[in-house]
């Protein structure tokens, strides 16, 4: 009996065996759509914003990113040659097509065990990002707080609905969860700037430095006297950039499952983070491992679902010749669930068709990424149960529950409705009473 017990105790301290029921959670029809809407909203503001196309490109197709991507010092030189010659594109179609490139090209290098190729990739699309950060920073400034608007609700849904999850085995309904991530959207808006304001305040008296030493002469003797100054607030600044960058996917789930406050986010992060950094990285990587398994079963999931319809309509399709199903929809592969069609459509009815068909397919590529979207958040919720019951010792089904406002506790309604009840004096005098008369009766 003894061994059961310790054998079940030490089950329940291996606490990274729970990061295995985030498929089971983040696969939930809620959650994808949830997701889904998010991303939709995202592109659609995306193409929005494109209608200003900031990008420049050349007749040729040729855009400041292909510079930046070879020679990151010509791309001034290209905007100004090409300034009032060339044409303009979108940024977020310019990023989507790129991204997309080197998306496809680092699945077929993972497929062929070619980790280093995978890397380059992926460091080439942040390469992307810092261009657009660089020449377009007013542009990703408006897109990333729209972006960061849609994930404070959408992601702050689901990861409530992880926590409620993971913490009680509880599946709350759409509009319940939106309504959490609408109710605490200034918590999940902010926890993430916070951070990013604090090294700007610190920075400004830095840089304010900096101005100083300008001055002749005593410029540069005041920088040096107050240059350890400058050293701590450079400390500070890179003990803030580790913590919210390493961080941050504690904060969402910090909002979620205590409900915090974006001060309360961000302390609970970086307490987190610094006080076991060897069990934060040791469950990231877990769940990392898990959701690329989790990915590759959805994704063979869709290509299975995409190739039997394709198959099956190729067999019946044959009027006009053996090359119409090409024209409307290019047969999907594995790593292109939705490739590009390369043959031109015959008629105006086979160009709609085509053009329908798409929306369609990127429909079902849509819920693929919404299950990468919704892992993720589950993830990190079940990440942060399980940091915070090593630092703090807190119990993984101590959830924090949202009362409505307004609305009588369950305790204050059932004292209103019984009426007022005995107070304690007359509680004893009954209690003395009957005693009395118990005692009588025995006598008797």
């Amino acid at each position: 009996m003894d061994g059961e017990r310790e054998s079940f105790q030490v089950f329940e301290n291996v606490l990274f065996v729970r990061l295995f029921r985030t498929f089971r959670v983040a696969i939930q029809p809620v959650k994808l759509a949830i997701a889904i809407g998010a991303i939709a909203v995202i592109c659609l503001a995306g193409w929005v914003m494109d209608l200003s196309t900031p990008v420049v490109a050349t007749d040729a197709g040729l855009t400041e990113l292909d510079v930046y991507m070879t020679n990151p010092e010509g791309v001034s030189q290209f905007i100004e040659a090409n300034r009032n010659t060339a044409e303009r594109v979108g940024m977020f179609s310019t990023l989507w097509h790129f991204g997309s490139e080197r998306y496809h090209a680092a699945l077929y290098s993972l497929f062929s065990v070619d980790l280093p190729a995978v890397a380059a990739n992926i460091g080439r699309y942040f390469r992307a990002v810092a261009w657009a950060v660089r020449y377009h920073y007013l542009y990703c400034a408006i897109f990333f707080l729209i972006e960061l608007a849609v994930l404070s609700v959408a992601g702050g849904a689901i990861c409530r609905m992880a926590a409620l999850q993971f913490a009680q085995d509880e599946k709350p309904g759409l509009t319940e969860s939106l309504r959490y991530g609408v109710r605490k959207f200034t918590s999940f808006f902010t926890a993430p700037l916070l951070p990013v304001g604090m090294i700007v305040f610190v920075g400004v008296f830095v840089f304010l430095l900096g101005l100083i030493a300008n001055i002749p002469r005593a410029g540069e003797l005041i920088m040096a006297i107050f240059m350890p100054l400058a050293l701590l607030a450079g400390a500070l600044i890179g003990v803030v950039l580790i913590g919210a960058v390493a961080g941050f996917n504690l904060m969402f789930p910090a909002v979620a499952y205590d409900g915090s406050d974006c001060f309360d986010a961000i302390s609970r992060a970086f307490n987190y983070l610094y006080s076991r950094p060897w069990h934060m990285l040791f469950y990231s990587a877990v769940a990392a491992s898990y959701g690329a398994v989790c990915y590759v079963f959805v994704r063979f999931f869709a290509f299975l679902l995409l190739l039997a319809t394709y198959t099956l309509l190729d067999l019946g399709v044959f009027a006009n010749g053996a090359g119409k199903l090409e024209r409307i929809w290019a047969q999907p592969t594995f790593v292109r669930l939705v490739p590009p069609n390369l043959e031109p459509t015959a008629n105006w009815s086979e160009w709609f068709a085509a053009h329908l068909v798409y929306l369609f397919l990127l429909v079902v590529v849509g819920l693929v990424v919404s299950f990468v979207v919704s892992f993720y958040f589950s993830a990190n919720t079940a990440i942060y149960a399980l940091m915070r019951k090593k630092v703090d010792n807190t119990a993984i089904d101590d959830v924090y529950t949202l009362t409505g406002e307004g609305e009588p506790e369950p305790a204050a309604e059932e004292s209103k409705d019984e009426g007022p009840g005995p107070s304690a004096e007359d509680s004893d005098t009954e209690s003395s009473e009957s005693q009395t008369s118990e005692s009588q009766t025995e006598e008797d």
